[in-house]
């Protein structure tokens, strides 16, 4: 398989890189006619340059992922104060999956409209120890309740009737409740 050669000319201080073909039964070479044979460096990169740019696709989707997330949270965060309203999708009112499918919404991910439909559509699980700023996490055997992952163990979530939108730390009450947790946008 062919891949990319760099050569260097340590007393020009310069350094060529060409591209051979993909499919090229023996790497290119490039050189630079001027430079004595014993300042050249040749390196060969072959497989090892293909596994870079495929981790760098998959470098770009999380950075992706990881921009909306924070975005979503930071939605999230200014709607800290609004009041619960059961059904509510803001603005101004907010049940747990309304303030979790709003925030992620605007963050560019939509979300269906209920606890356990979005539990079902987002494939990307994650663990209570596993999760990450923006992740979504679902309390009670029924799923019931969600809450957006803040980071640094807090979540911001619409609690119940009465109450309004908060940002609190999770505690063992939660984690003895917990019942598992997305990662939307991956």
């Amino acid at each position: 398989m062919g891949g990319l050669v760099l050569t260097t000319t340590a007393a020009l201080g310069a350094s060529v890189l060409a591209a051979g073909p993909v499919h090229a039964a023996a790497p290119q070479r490039a050189t630079l006619a001027a430079a004595p044979a014993s300042t050249v460096t040749t390196t060969t990169l072959t497989t090892q340059t293909l596994t870079t740019q495929t981790l760098t696709a998959k470098q770009v989707r999380i950075a992706k992922q990881r921009k909306r997330a924070d975005y979503a949270v930071k939605y999230a965060a200014k709607q800290i104060g609004d009041r619960y309203r059961y059904g509510g999708t803001g603005p101004g009112s907010w049940d747990c999956s309304g303030l979790a499918g709003g925030s992620w919404r605007k963050a560019g991910v939509k979300l269906p409209r209920t606890t356990q439909q979005i539990y079902k559509a987002v494939h990307k699980k994650v663990s209570w120890k596993g999760a990450v700023k923006g992740d979504l996490l679902f309390f009670y055997g029924g799923r019931s309740h969600m809450g957006i992952y803040a980071g640094h163990g807090y979540m911001i979530h619409a609690p119940s009737s009465g109450k309004r939108v908060k940002k609190i730390k999770l505690n063992g009450y939660y984690k003895r409740n917990f019942h598992g947790a997305v990662r939307p946008g991956s």
